[in-house]
């Protein structure tokens, strides 16, 4: 096990999950505007597979997809960080940068702040030479934050976990490359 990197911004931490993070977790889960972009909200046991699987990420590596707690309040607000998605993406093997937020925290800039925290971390101290992150076409709020990251539209596909049928099934990948 490694320690677990744990990034300060100056209104947010992103650490290691905590027991006391799974309640609001699952909330923020359940909630259908906040997974508007996804098939469906997620059950309870989702939510904690999800939060324990990217714990233990972060046990191995160091790093992964952080708690994202506000200083001020010391509230669990989301996720953001970095992850190594699935290998049956057309564009695998990559590192994503992700994020997601409770609806009380939308609009506070809160999300690309994490993001170029775990961005300038997986530059200076993973040495990565790219990053890309990925949403639903539809989803122009996570489409604008990629573009405030610096992010530039690469392509778009059809995500293969996505049904069919869905109208979510279609996806646009944004990369970001590090100066040379």
């Amino acid at each position: 096990m490694r320690s677990s990197i744990e990034l300060l911004t100056p209104r947010l931490i992103l650490r290691q999950w905590r027991p006391s993070d799974l309640e609001p977790f699952a909330a923020m889960n359940a909630d259908s505007e906040v997974m508007r972009y996804y098939p469906a909200p997620w059950p309870r046991e989702q939510s904690d597979a999800f939060a324990q699987r990217v714990k233990q990420l972060i046990n191995e590596r160091g790093w992964g997809f952080w708690a994202v707690e506000e200083r001020a309040s010391g509230h669990f607000i989301g996720f953001v960080g970095l992850h190594t998605p699935s290998p049956e993406l057309p564009f695998s093997s990559c590192v994503e940068v992700g994020w997601r937020l409770a609806k009380p925290y939308w609009g506070l800039g809160y999300a690309t702040e994490a993001a170029q925290s775990a961005i300038a971390f997986g530059i200076q101290q993973l040495h990565l030479i790219e990053l890309v992150s990925f949403t639903a076409v539809a989803n122009q709020k996570s489409r604008a934050v990629m573009e405030r990251l610096g992010m530039r539209l690469d392509s778009k596909f059809d995500h293969p976990q996505v049904p069919v049928e869905s109208g979510l099934r279609r996806h646009v990948l944004y990369r970001l490359r590090r100066p040379l």
